[in-house]
């Protein structure tokens, strides 16, 4: 589970990435291939974030609270 940490940091960053670098660039400025680029890289890395979320439940017996907490705040923006 040593990665989790490095997947939770990944996909925060590129949320942030995400949230206002590229979508300000589609909406304002017309240009929507960052959101063609990091969109599909966010949405892999948060999957990767759940999943290791799941394993930990599992493999490292994580309280279910902290699981769903982390869960939930996965999916709130920026």
């Amino acid at each position: 589970m040593r990665f989790f940490n490095v997947a939770g940091i990944a996909e925060s960053g590129s949320a942030v990435s995400l949230f206002f670098i590229a979508m300000p660039l589609k909406y304002i400025g017309g240009n929507e291939i960052l959101v063609e680029i990091i969109g599909p890289i966010h949405g892999f890395l948060w999957i990767i974030y759940i999943a290791l979320l799941g394993m930990g439940y599992i493999q490292q017996k994580w309280n279910i609270r902290a699981v769903i907490l982390g869960g939930f705040l996965s999916i709130l923006p920026g």
